[in-house]
């Protein structure tokens, strides 16, 4: 089998350490990048250009999720696997649409993981079998998958700051804000944001 080409991002070292050791034991992966948050894994992901990337789904700063938006962008051929230690139906709706090739979580064996990045290089979907009917239950339900900075954004709405003012709370542009909060009406069926609010508060999404 070709080599595979692993980017692994983790912003806890001793796990991003084990990850590496586990994958390393597999003769046909390499692990040619290491990256501490979303931004840098954008970064190393677009200087790298691995086969695979992992990436946690919570990290400071850019969430995986995010992340994972970035680099498909970027590097459309990537694969991106979530790998976390969240189950939460949304989470994985939220990577799944995204575009991550799978979503494994941390328990994972050594072989379950190294099954995983070998089964997303051949264009295989990954996702951990307890999570399977999580994921039906997700498209299912109809509920929207707001990213965390959709959710943000709203939360700051909620409490009457202006487009101007969250932009300078959570240091991006003004015109960045108006994307989220037109993606946010998109996916909540709305067209403003007093009801993109009042929707996504019903819904149980900003709690």
């Amino acid at each position: 089998m070709a080599e595979i080409k692993v980017l692994l991002a983790d912003d806890h070292p001793v796990v991003r350490e084990g990850l590496i050791a586990m994958l390393e034991s597999a003769d046909d992966i390499t692990v040619v990048g290491e990256a501490g948050s979303g931004e840098e894994a954008v970064v190393q992901a677009g200087a790298l250009r691995p086969d695979i990337i992992l990436l946690d789904l919570r990290m400071g700063g850019m969430d995986g999720v995010t992340a994972t938006e970035h680099i498909l962008r970027r590097l459309p051929g990537s694969k991106v696997i979530i790998v976390t230690t969240y189950e939460d139906d949304t989470d994985i709706l939220r990577a799944v649409e995204a575009g991550a090739a799978g979503y494994l979580l941390k328990g994972s064996s050594r072989q379950e993981l190294i099954g995983a990045v070998r089964s997303a290089a051949r264009g295989e979907t990954v996702l951990t079998p307890s999570l399977a009917g999580k994921l039906f239950r997700a498209r299912g339900s109809g509920q929207p998958a707001l990213s965390e900075r959709e959710c943000e954004v709203l939360r700051l709405v909620s409490r009457g700051l202006t487009n101007a003012e969250i932009g300078s709370r959570l240091f991006i542009s003004e015109a960045t804000v108006k994307t989220y909060l037109l993606r946010s009406f998109k996916k909540l069926g709305v067209s403003d944001r007093t009801a993109a609010v009042m929707t996504a508060i019903e819904r149980g999404l900003l709690s």
